[in-house]
Order: C-alpha cells, then sequence, then structure tokens
C-alpha cells in the first residue's frame, strides 16, 4: 500500500507546478488550464485523506468540485472566444485594459 504522503507529495507537486502556470504565462486558455491543474491537484489530496481516514466524504467533495470546474470551465471558454472573435489576439494584459 502506498503511503499518504506520496499522494500528498505529488498534489503538492502539481499545485505548484499550477501556481507557477498561473502566474508565469499570459494566454487565458493556459491560464485555464493551469487552473484545473491546481484543482486536480486538491482532489488528489482529497481521496488521499478520505482513504487514509476510511471515509467517501473525501471522493463526495471531488465530485462536487469537479461539477464547479466543469462549469466554470464552459463559461470562462464561452467569454475567451467572444473576445477573441472581437479581437482575434489573446493576452491577459490586453483584457486588463477592458475594465470601465
Amino acid at each position: 500500500m502506498v503511503p499518504t504522503s506520496y499522494y500528498v507529495g505529488v498534489s503538492a507537486v502539481l499545485f505548484v507546478i499550477g501556481a507557477l502556470g498561473v502566474l508565469v504565462r499570459r494566454n487565458p486558455l493556459v491560464i485555464f488550464m493551469s487552473i484545473e491543474i491546481m484543482l486536480n491537484a486538491a482532489n488528489l489530496a482529497f481521496v488521499a485523506f478520505g482513504e487514509r481516514h476510511g471515509s467517501i466524504n473525501g471522493q463526495a467533495l471531488v465530485f462536487f468540485v469537479l461539477c464547479v470546474a466543469a462549469a466554470e470551465v464552459a463559461v470562462g471558454l464561452a467569454i475567451i472566444v467572444a473576445i477573441f472573435r472581437l479581437r482575434r489576439r489573446l493576452s491577459v494584459d490586453e483584457l486588463s485594459l477592458m475594465r470601465g
């Protein structure tokens, strides 16, 4: 049986990779993928701790996180496609200028 610390270590590495992707990249699609990596890292930790404590609550929480992530991606991609049709370019720096 694999120790829980291994799962938590993989989860932490995935979360750091996702956080670096959000901080470094300027393409909104890559930022969305990085956020999804971070959510999956949290899901892995939930399942690992749920398994350690012998409870199914971690898996139930993962189900809800996946539902919220799917809704977030659907709305976010619709907004990105609409902006791409208007500007023909995608950059987070240019999108911050649209405040008004």
